[in-house]
């Protein structure tokens, strides 16, 4: 976290590494630019390189997350932000820098100058889905989507909609790719519970779009018990464009209402809007990113509203998730650990053999 004071002093460094204890003074600089202010101009070449004038002004940098809240019109606290792709991003604002465990960092101005800006993240989420595309569903479904020309992801998904919550008898842990928030542990491994031999695709598609949705839940849980409100939340990136089931699971586990951005390239209109406000006001920019937020950033018309029959059943779901997650997450039972050494010893073997 970078305080209020700025960059952390020498002995922050030197408890990492005693080596490091001077790299404020050897690496960087001791001032820090404020977002949106002006970084500098582009030269005659880099015009070139671009396609835009010279002197235009160049912002200074940000994260494509970060930049990605005022692309969908997020500039204020109570608001998250979920980039919703391969892996889940989180964004959120506070006028406050409570500690929330899990979360992945937060600093004061690092999304909307004068607010505390709060991340945190699910590791794998749309690769959860590809992976079960690619290894897990039978010839019959790529079949069928080849013959109506779309894709195995809308054939699953329509049969998986005709589902009730519940009605699978499934649930999974979201941690193919290890656990970003709450818990921060790469070293976790998924888990799907409740198979029988009567058990189908599409009741397994929608138990792991259903997982993330409670990963995502249990890390709005985390910032509200942090004291961090999320009233409502703003989606953005591929999978909100692509799937209405899973927003509408989403908006069923969360409890809260779903809005999507009217951009589909948040990152690049969000850098669009900080190059704005390097320019100004006087050259046909803005002033500040609320105003440029105000006139470029946009909402689709499509709400998404918890249905409250689905939001009863998947309240009891979460809380099943939780006692999974907590058992195999927080150190009461090491079998995805075990299993993860033994994997590696064999590999270890294996590769000795060779």
């Amino acid at each position: 976290m970078v305080g209020r004071g700025g960059l952390p002093p020498p002995d922050f460094f030197a408890a990492l590494d005693p080596a490091f204890a001077d790299v404020v003074d050897e690496k960087m600089s001791r001032s820090i630019a404020p977002l949106g202010e002006v970084a500098g101009h582009l030269t005659v070449p880099a015009a070139a390189w671009t396609g835009l004038r010279p002197g235009t002004a160049v912002a200074v940098a940000n994260v494509d997350a970060h930049v990605s809240a005022p692309a969908s019109t997020v500039t204020e606290v109570g608001t998250l932000v979920a980039i919703m792709g391969t892996s889940t991003c989180h964004i959120v604002l506070s006028d406050s820098a409570p500690v929330v465990p899990g979360a992945c960092g937060v600093v004061q101005d690092g999304v909307i100058p004068g607010l505390f800006g709060y991340e945190a993240g699910q590791s794998a989420v749309g690769d959860i889905f590809a992976w079960f595309v690619e290894h897990g569903v039978p010839p019959l479904y790529h079949e069928r989507a080849r013959a109506r020309g779309v894709t195995v992801h809308e054939v699953l998904e329509e049969e998986a909609a005709a589902l009730r919550p519940g009605e699978s008898g499934l649930l999974a842990l979201d941690w193919w790719n290890g656990n970003r928030s709450v818990l921060v542990d790469a070293d976790l491994s998924g888990l799907l519970v409740g198979m029988t031999l009567a058990t189908t695709p599409p009741e397994i598609y929608r138990a792991l779009i259903e997982a993330t949705a409670y990963g995502t839940r249990t890390i709005i849980d985390a910032f509200e018990a942090g004291g961090i409100a999320v009233d409502r939340v703003v989606t953005c990136g591929g999978l909100p464009e692509r799937n209405r089931l899973l927003m509408q699971i989403y908006a069923d586990v969360t409890g809260r209402t779903l809005r999507v951005a009217a951009s589909t390239q948040t990152p690049a209109l969000g850098s669009a809007m900080f190059g704005a406000v390097a320019a100004g006001a006087a050259s046909g920019g803005y002033a500040t990113i609320k105003q440029a937020a105000a006139k470029m950033a946009h909402l689709r018309d499509v709400v998404y509203e918890p249905i409250e029959a689905n939001k009863s059943v998947y309240d009891l779901l979460h809380r099943e998730y939780v006692r999974l997650h907590d058992l195999f997450g927080r150190g009461g039972d090491p079998a995805m650990k075990t299993l993860k050494r033994i994997r590696v010893a064999a590999k270890e073997a294996a590769a000795g053999r060779d």
